[in-house]
């Protein structure tokens, strides 16, 4: 069942992510693999390893738990969340050593059971007024 497969797959880099073993990526990744929405400057799991190092250099403690994972043939959607400890540098906002919980959602679409496209929305404003880089929203402080 390939949707079954697709699903195993973007379960194993999740997996790869929480280990922090990126070679992973080579073997899960198509050479032209790219995500829409967090821009890399590199294609590939080149590109996709830059992106994950990113928030690994700003959260170490960084673990990715999925909640619900659907697959429908060549697609792939998941929802769930990334704790994390800010102990460096990320998006410009120095560490501030608060714990974070951000809620995200993504949808991968596989090819000859490669990744070759991802789109990912990230709960940002809540990442930040976590972070205490916002204030939070009226009502929610």
């Amino acid at each position: 069942m390939p949707g079954q497969d697709n699903k195993a797959v973007i379960r194993r880099s999740f997996e790869a992510m929480n280990s922090q073993d990126f070679s992973v990526f080579e073997q899960i990744m198509a050479p032209d693999y790219v995500n829409h929405d967090m821009p890399s400057p590199a294609p590939g799991p080149a590109g996709f390893k830059q992106v994950v190092g990113a928030f690994f250099a700003g959260f170490p403690d960084m673990r990715v738990t999925v909640e619900a994972q659907l697959g429908d043939g060549d697609l792939v959607a998941n929802r769930g969340t990334f704790t994390g400890t800010h102990q460096g540098e990320f998006i410009g906002i120095p560490a501030t050593g608060k714990q974070v919980t951000v809620k995200f959602m993504d949808m991968w679409r596989l090819k000859d059971g490669k990744a070759v496209e991802n789109w990912v929305r990230i709960d940002m404003l809540s990442l930040m007024v976590q972070l205490g880089a916002v204030p939070p929203p009226p009502g929610q402080g």
